[in-house]
């Protein structure tokens, strides 16, 4: 949400300025490493954000079938 929020305000010159600031700061060799790291946790996050929702949709029917019996 918040990238697109700021995708929305940054034209194509700016995002150009930051990518070479990231070069500049981190090396070309270190942003792949960076880029694999951001990954992992986004895809450890939707993980476990699934798993949330899930426990939350298998409690609200455990708790519809108690109300029912």
């Amino acid at each position: 949400m918040i990238s697109t929020i700021f995708a929305a305000f940054l034209g194509g010159q700016e995002m150009l300025v930051i990518l070479i600031i990231v070069l500049l700061l981190f090396g070309a060799k270190k942003i792949p490493e960076l880029a694999r790291g951001m990954g992992k946790g986004l895809g450890e996050f939707k993980k476990a954000k699934h798993e949330f929702d899930d426990e939350i949709t298998r409690l609200g029917k455990e708790d519809d079938g108690s109300r029912k019996g």
